[in-house]
């Protein structure tokens, strides 16, 4: 049994990775063109319910502290800002719109902001303080990582760490020990606040970025001062929230280049 077991095994497990493949295409391309497909492992479905798990404890706890949405005129600020944002994201996937989108913020002195899988967002006080960030800044902030969102680039991720890791956990689902998926909300976390953005992500997240506040009437070159004014707090290099990848002048570059390609965009909701 053992010696048929240790044969079949990896015949099952190819087949089991292979059948959990999944290429899609999370977003239309808009007009900065951002249309690479994408290999999931695992269901949007899952990877949302994790993520709105995972936010809920994170409010209950800044809640807990005194940390929760301790100024209202900033609270306020940041949801003018985002709710316009959000109305724009139809823009790249028709769905997006009705997604039940949330906003805290957080007081902390770090330097961050998230948009967990199916909306769920906090901006920190000490990003919004340190860098004297004006309305088109926070407008950039939030569509980059509302973008990260709309791309599934979280479920991307954790698609990428089961594809790289999967062996025991499939071995364990087959032979009846364990639960393939078990430690989701876990990888979701790690995703999110531990490890830094790839390269291609935060180019993609930079570039719809761009175009959904272009969109919603906020200047997309705000995304260069931005930009430039986290440099000067990092000593030449971002936190961790916006990657060290790409470089500070390529990523200067790329953002200058597409928010001048959103500049019509922008104009148009001007009027």
């Amino acid at each position: 049994m053992q010696s048929i077991l240790k044969i079949a095994l990896p015949v099952l497990l190819a087949g089991t990775i292979t059948t959990a493949c999944q290429t899609v295409q999370t977003t239309h391309g808009g007009a900065v063109g951002v249309q690479r497909s994408q290999l999931m492992m695992v269901s949007a479905q899952e990877v949302e319910q994790a993520s709105s798990q995972q936010y809920q404890q994170m409010v209950a706890e800044a809640r807990r502290k005194n940390a929760l949405d301790r100024d209202p005129a900033t609270v306020q600020r940041v949801r003018r800002i985002v709710s316009r944002l959000t109305a724009q994201t139809g823009a790249f996937r028709p769905d997006a719109p009705s997604w039940a989108w949330e906003v805290h913020v957080f007081s902390s002195n770090e330097l961050n902001a998230w948009c967990m899988a199916g909306g769920k967002m906090a901006i920190y006080t000490g990003l919004i303080q340190r860098l004297a960030l004006s309305d088109d800044e926070i407008a950039a902030v939030m569509g980059h990582e509302i973008a990260h969102a709309l791309r599934e680039h979280a479920r991307e991720r954790v698609s990428k760490s089961m594809a790289t890791g999967l062996g025991i956990s499939v071995a364990g689902a087959l032979l009846g020990v364990g639960q393939l998926g078990q430690d989701l909300m876990s990888q979701v976390a790690k995703v999110t606040f531990e490890l830094p953005n790839s390269r291609e992500h935060e180019t993609e997240a930079d570039r719809m970025g761009v175009e959904l506040a272009a969109r919603a009437g906020y200047d997309p070159r705000a995304a260069v001062t931005l930009w430039n004014k986290m440099a000067g707090q990092s000593a030449g290099a971002p936190p961790q929230w916006l990657s060290t990848h790409p470089s500070h002048a390529t990523r200067q570059k790329d953002l200058a280049e597409y928010a001048a390609r959103v500049m019509p965009l922008y104009q148009g909701a001007r009027r």
